[in-house]
């Protein structure tokens, strides 16, 4: 289900002045702090008013200011996830999932409960109550509670934000499951490039309130023009790997499309495909095959495009097999090598160079 967002609404800092059209699946907001990615999706969800706007979510139109149409928020079928899950303290597990339900008089659905309780693995928690679950499995029991009322619209507002690595890690698994298992539209909050990365199928980049740019996910992370946007130290492109087989030397052997990857820390069974970031700055370019190197990933590609930026940086676009690459060089290394599109070259990547939070199925 499509969502169709038109919004203009002034605010102390800027003005949110937004319009963007997202297909299925998941939907990242990104953007700094401050940029108006909460302001949005409240205005989405109903609990702000804006001055102007019209959204859609399909056939459905929750509000449009042309016409004074407006659906007040527990019309409006969305599930809200907050960044501290907002538990309710003094109910269990179990009738925190239940809330959503009752609260809609909704009639219970054992099939469906026993399905998000099973993709959310929240089964064991029913006769907890929040003071005694973790970080993680606070949010897994919201977006659960959430799923359970039967929203047409899920709206994740930074849910991994007060999370530490080992949490985020635990969490992120079961967000992908949502997103691969649901058909719910999603619209995800996120200032984390690798978060979007892992889970986002379109993104909307954000800031001081304005929509920069709007996209599928591995468009926008391999466009240099983006880059500026997204902050060069953070950028990378996503690559599509199918699990081959696992070694004994704890490397997992990747297919790509170009090509053949060796990386560290993978469990997944072979004939999964993941989603892989590789960040720009972890790429060398090489015009021949090299010898007798320490790296063990080496992908053949073309350059489609050079950024050269106000400084010493570079950020060149290749083109390896069907996916997109980034690479950030210096100036020196580029007019060195006499870069040019069109230019067949090699990108070298070594195996440590991708991180766990990196990975993502596919």
């Amino acid at each position: 289900m499509s969502i169709s967002v038109s919004l203009r609404h002034r605010l102390d800092r800027f003005t949110l002045d937004a319009t963007f059209d997202a297909p299925d699946g998941v939907t990242a907001l990104f953007g700094p702090s401050g940029a108006g990615k909460t302001t949005l999706v409240q205005a989405v969800a109903g609990l702000l008013r804006p001055e102007q706007g019209r959204i859609a979510l399909g056939n459905h139109l929750l509000e449009d200011s042309a016409t004074g149409h407006w659906l007040p928020p527990h019309r409006r079928r969305i599930g809200y996830v907050f960044q501290d899950g907002r538990l309710f303290p003094h109910m269990s597990v179990a009738r925190n999932l239940s809330y959503g339900r009752r609260m809609n008089r909704l009639p219970p659905n054992p099939e469906e409960e026993a399905r998000i309780l099973s993709m959310l693995g929240i089964a064991p928690l029913l006769d907890r109550v929040p003071a005694t679950l973790s970080g993680g499995e606070k949010q897994r029991v919201a977006i659960g509670r959430a799923l359970l009322a039967s929203p047409r619209l899920l709206l994740l507002d930074e849910p991994l934000a007060a999370l530490d690595d080992a949490r985020k890690e635990e969490i992120l698994p079961f967000l992908e499951r949502l997103r691969d298992e649901s058909a719910l539209p999603i619209l995800f909050v996120s200032h984390s490039l690798g978060e979007v990365a892992r889970l986002a199928t379109t993104m909307v980049l954000l800031r001081e309130g304005r929509v920069l740019r709007c996209g599928p996910t591995a468009e926008l992370l391999a466009d240099p023009d983006a880059v500026p946007s997204l902050g060069p130290r953070e950028a990378g492109a996503l690559v599509e790997a199918r699990v081959v087989a696992h070694h004994a030397d704890g490397l997992a052997e990747l297919a790509t499309s170009a090509g053949t990857l060796l990386l560290p820390g993978i469990t997944s069974a072979p004939g999964t495909v993941l989603r892989i970031r590789i960040p720009a700055h972890e790429v060398i370019l090489a015009l021949t095959p090299p010898e007798q190197i320490s790296a063990l990933n080496i992908l053949p590609a073309t350059i489609r495009s050079l950024r050269f930026g106000d400084g010493p940086g570079v950020m060149v676009q290749l083109q390896s097999g069907s996916d997109l690459l980034l690479a950030r060089i210096t100036r020196r290394s580029a007019e060195g090598l006499g870069l040019e599109p069109g230019t067949a070259c090699h990108a070298i990547l070594k195996s440590v160079a991708v991180s766990r939070q990196d990975i993502g199925a596919g």
